[in-house]
């Protein structure tokens, strides 16, 4: 790998000697990892765009994994943030809440089609999620969750235990998790079948009390893998047979970036518990668990019980969310994703033709798979040196992931089909 220019050197020294070793020890040893892109500190963002300590521009399309929906910067979004700033950073909580709070709880209850839906902000996608395993829990009465292979939910005590991208991140504390969480193949990836997977939810649903069915709609971290049409309608279907809830883990592929507000709506599924998070705060920290009203009266039902923080629901984190939810629905940055997006993978599929395995995704997130870990490593250090930054996922780590802001250019967009190809010939 050749040597970095001086400055950005040290700066890796220096996060060498203070960073907790996992992160260091993951790039090192995953297959492929000499063929990897050259690590960078980065410095500054502009719009699509991401500049390092060294003055390098490259354009972003992994978006702070997603959370960078409307780029870096943007003018509305920055002048809400800094006007709340002025006015109030940090509040009370759950003790007073904050106008601002209201406002956005409001918001956010009325892209949940059920009746009377009601709303508990948290920090982080993790944050959500086992703030939905502990509402489906208190609603249900039960304990046992059923979850996907190649699903990653967070890896907090919560979600951990319904981690199913990596068996390794879930091991060393085995002891710890709930051991009644059960999991299914996740139709597309690895070659299962939707029918299979049903089956095995039918085997599990029958044979446990299972309080909740935890899904992403689309698999982020395991590859952008799009399950056929109807799946979802049917594990709702099934789920609610049996008592149990659905859980819709929407932190990546909800507010916008799947080309629709969620993936369920573009599928015609109500959830029963919906998690929203990464995009939300259009790059602050900041998510939500939104369910009816008559699933989060399970909150009320067995004394004191809450799931709160001291900066959940912060009015900082919330004014950026109001901005974000404002310039999505001001600027069309939706359907604009679900236009872009369907324009790049039509293009991607005649060009990569033969060099990838496959082409797949919705919306602003989109995958593509190549022969194996090493090969997507060796294209990523490719686009970088040209000047583009992308992230691989997938089960394998073979699938590139692409999630650029909503509001990139769509020449700069389309262009990278073509620059792919260069690097895969």
């Amino acid at each position: 790998m050749p040597a970095l220019p001086e400055r950005g050197a040290d700066w890796l020294r220096r996060l060498a000697e203070v960073d907790c070793p996992a992160f260091g020890h993951r790039r090192a040893t995953r297959p492929g990892a000499e063929e990897g892109p050259s690590p960078l500190v980065l410095a500054k963002g502009e719009g699509a765009e991401i500049i390092d300590v060294e003055g390098r521009r490259y354009l972003d399309l992994a978006a702070g994994f997603g959370a960078a929906v409307l780029g870096h910067g943007h003018p509305a979004w920055l002048a809400a943030v800094q006007a709340q700033l002025a006015r109030l950073v940090q509040g009370l909580g759950d003790v007073y809440a904050s106008d601002v709070k209201v406002a956005l709880l409001e918001r956010l209850a009325a892209h949940h089609p059920g009746e009377r839906p009601q709303v508990l902000l948290g920090q982080s996608g993790s944050d959500a999620v086992a703030a939905a395993l502990k509402t489906a829990t208190l609603a249900t009465g039960r304990s046992a969750f059923i979850a996907f292979d190649g699903a990653y939910h967070g890896l907090g005590y919560g979600p951990l235990p319904a981690c199913g991208f990596k068996a390794s991140f879930r091991s060393p504390f085995a002891a710890q998790l709930n051991p009644e969480v059960h999991f299914a193949p996740f139709p597309g990836a690895r070659g299962a079948r939707a029918e299979v997977a049903l089956d095995i939810v039918d085997q599990l649903l029958t044979r446990h009390r299972v309080a909740g069915v935890l899904v992403e709609p689309i698999l982020g971290r395991g590859g952008c893998v799009v399950p056929p049409a109807g799946f979802l309608a049917e594990l709702r279907a099934r789920a609610q047979a049996h008592g149990a809830l659905l859980i819709a883990d929407e932190i990546w592929t909800g507010t916008g970036r799947s080309g629709t507000f969620t993936r369920l709506e573009a599928e015609g599924v109500v959830p029963d518990i919906l998690c929203l998070g990464k995009a939300l705060g259009g790059g602050l920290p900041i998510s939500a668990c939104i369910a009816p009203a008559a699933v989060m009266a399970g909150w009320t039902a067995h004394g004191e019980v809450v799931h709160t923080s001291t900066h959940a629901g912060a009015p900082f984190a919330c004014a950026a969310a109001l901005a974000t939810l404002d310039v999505l629905e001001s600027e069309g940055l939706v359907a604009r994703a679900a236009k872009l997006g369907e324009a790049f993978m039509a293009r991607a599929v005649v060009a990569l033709e033969g060099r990838a395995r496959d082409v797949r995704g919705a919306g602003l997130m989109v995958g593509i798979e190549l022969a194996d870990a090493p090969r997507a490593l060796a294209t990523l250090r490719r686009l970088q040196a040209r000047g583009v930054l992308a992230l691989s996922g997938g089960i394998d780590g073979a699938t590139l992931t692409f999630t650029p802001p909503l509001t990139i250019a769509e020449d700069r967009w389309l262009e990278v089909v073509d620059l792919l190809a260069d690097c895969l010939a």
